[in-house]
């Protein structure tokens, strides 16, 4: 079975780690320009770019020419299908943080009464 394009929707495009790190500055607000986010990731501009490249493609991020620079902006609206996939598991993630609790109090317990 062929590997779907990076560029054919969000899920693809964010199965890259650097992009999801270049997703994870911009989310902090201001816009960024290249330069700022080469010196963020400590990749080399071309690498940036393409990534970026592959994000605008998809419409996570947003670009605008400001003088000589282009900032970078995120698109957050486009990450809802994300946020909607993963939402379905977190009663999964819930429920063992819940196990996990009443566990480390239940042995908590022991050890306070074998004291």
């Amino acid at each position: 079975m062929s590997r779907a394009s990076t560029t054919s929707d969000v899920f693809n495009a964010l199965a890259e780690p650097r992009r999801r790190e270049i997703v994870s500055l911009l989310a902090r607000g201001s816009p960024l320009a290249v330069g700022e986010l080469v010196e963020a990731l400590d990749l080399a501009q071309p690498a940036v770019s393409k990534h970026l490249a592959v994000l605008r493609t998809v419409g996570v991020v947003s670009v605008q020419q400001v003088g000589k620079s282009r900032l970078y902006a995120l698109n957050p609206e486009e990450l809802k299908p994300v946020h909607d996939w993963i939402k379905q598991f977190e009663q999964l993630w819930s429920g063992q943080l819940d196990r996990i609790k009443e566990r480390a109090e239940r042995k908590a317990q022991e050890r306070a009464q074998k004291n």
